[in-house]
């Protein structure tokens, strides 16, 4: 059966921000001091249009933030320095997660990825607070107050699983209080938020904790990922996924929205699935899932952080295979995936969208107005073991002149997909670099022309979508 979707260019219309290039995620924060890192991330800001980077670790005790001696302290910023200096050169700035916790001021050994980040509350609440007063400030004196106003302060990461910490909701509550103080005596408009958990978990109580004790919390930040509604963070597969919904993570962010009212909300983490090792990853199903969801969180959230921009991340090991199913939109050798392809034709969109009138089991489309030219953006995608095949899809577009062109850019098993083109090498583990840049040349978008016909302000086209396919429609004014 046909899909069908019409759009009446003098139809309904809604703002379409970029929320998803607000911020996207990295691993660890020493990763950030590596010229290929640093490489990459200039990409996801250039190709992408990415304006954060946030990680973990910024506190561990191999950034040297706080060491000590005996009961003797030391401060160092000057990693974090190199680091931050490096995202402002490039026109990027830092989401600065608040972790992990200095050997010096733990109370215990818990320790979490292979890079041993110790993951203890502080034994002393106090002497944490000085620790975040004097990075603060320093980082206030160096970059200018106006600076640092624009960056936004996360206290901690997913509180809320015992991998990082207790799991104990009151002993993360004074951890932020003692946080969130410390930062607004530094400057109150300095922004600060949490609850940074996974899960979605701990909404509602952190925002009645910050109420009922006075303290500021200028967003609300927090994680998701397709099977969290199983109750298993950190844990999905394939079996998993297959028994989630296509539109949970849309469910599950108007739940967050309806619990904060107006506050703002950053999804600090969200991803295809939380396994670091799913080569659906490297897929062209990630670049269908990615397009899907991004379109149906909007206008429910104001930040949107995908993990992770770069296959340079190391939480349980560094893998050495060029395709290895981790978390990043580019390979180790800086490689674009098939989901980097999808969030560079979300960042080539408009900022207005119309409304598209049709609906089919796997096909979704969306029609995007911009200055130059206008998109249509369909998917064809369906959860593992679900089914799917390939559709024609019918286009009606009514309301228009004549354009000048129509061109497609799609991603598919046979568009912009390296991984495929790997395979046919047989899968080498290790890339001279000539199989580098014959594999970055195949994982590029290609335009190609689309017939159409048109006659009295009616446009009408057909395309074919094999499954878990992007395809973006350009019709040039």
């Amino acid at each position: 059966m046909t899909a069908s979707f019409s759009c009446d260019l003098n139809g309904r219309a809604s703002a379409l921000p970029h929320f998803w290039e607000h911020t996207v995620g990295s691993g660890h924060a020493t990763l950030a001091l590596r010229a290929d890192w640093q490489a990459q991330i200039k990409v996801a800001h250039d190709e992408l249009g990415m304006n954060h980077v946030r990680f973990h670790g910024i506190l561990d005790d191999d950034m040297g933030t706080l060491i000590g001696e005996g009961d003797t302290l030391f401060y160092s910023f000057f990693n974090t320095d190199q680091i931050f200096d490096f995202l402002l050169s490039i026109g990027m700035k830092p989401f600065v997660e608040l972790s992990f916790m200095p050997s010096i001021l733990a109370s215990g050994e818990q320790t979490v990825f292979h890079y041993k980040a110790n993951v203890s509350p502080p034994r002393d609440l106090a002497q944490w607070a000085v620790l975040i007063r004097k990075l603060v400030s320093h980082w206030v004196d160096r970059y200018d107050i106006a600076e640092v106003r624009q960056w936004y302060f996360e206290v901690w990461n997913e509180p809320n699983l015992t991998a990082f910490g207790t799991g104990k909701q009151s002993d993360y509550f004074e951890l932020y209080r003692y946080t969130v103080e410390a930062i607004k005596s530094v400057d109150k408009m300095l922004k600060v938020g949490g609850p940074a958990t996974a899960a979605n978990a701990w909404i509602d109580d952190f925002v009645a904790f910050c109420k009922a004790n006075g303290l500021p919390a200028d967003f609300i930040s927090t994680h998701h990922y397709p099977t969290d509604a199983f109750g298993k963070p950190g844990d999905d597969t394939i079996t998993e996924l297959a028994d989630s919904t296509r539109s949970v993570l849309r469910e599950q962010t108007r739940e967050v929205r309806r619990k904060v009212g107006d506050l703002p909300v950053y999804y600090t983490e969200w991803c295809t699935s939380s396994n670091p090792r799913d080569p659906m990853h490297d897929d062209p199903y990630a670049a269908a899932f990615i397009v899907k969801t991004i379109f149906e969180a909007t206008g429910l959230v104001q930040g949107y952080s995908y993990w992770t921009f770069s296959d340079i991340f190391e939480e349980n090991y560094f893998p050495s295979l060029p395709f290895q199913g981790g978390f990043g939109l580019q390979t180790i050798h800086g490689i674009a995936k098939p989901s980097h392809r999808a969030f560079q034709l979300l960042h080539a969109l408009g900022t207005e969208t119309i409304e598209v009138s049709g609906a089919h089991a796997t096909v979704d489309a969306w029609f995007v107005r911009g200055d130059q030219k206008s998109t249509l953006m369909l998917t064809n995608f369906a959860l593992p073991r679900h089914p799917i095949k390939t559709e024609q899809v019918q286009f009606n577009l009514s309301g228009c002149r004549p354009p000048t062109e129509v061109r497609v850019q799609r991603i598919d098993l046979e568009h912009a997909n390296a991984k495929r083109r790997w395979e046919q090498f047989g899968k080498p583990e290790y890339l001279n670099a000539e199989t580098v840049e014959e594999l970055k040349g195949a994982s590029c978008l290609r335009e190609e022309p689309l017939a159409f016909d048109h006659v009295d302000e009616r446009l009408k086209l057909e395309i074919a979508m094999p499954p878990q396919a992007v395809a973006a429609v350009h019709f040039s004014h």
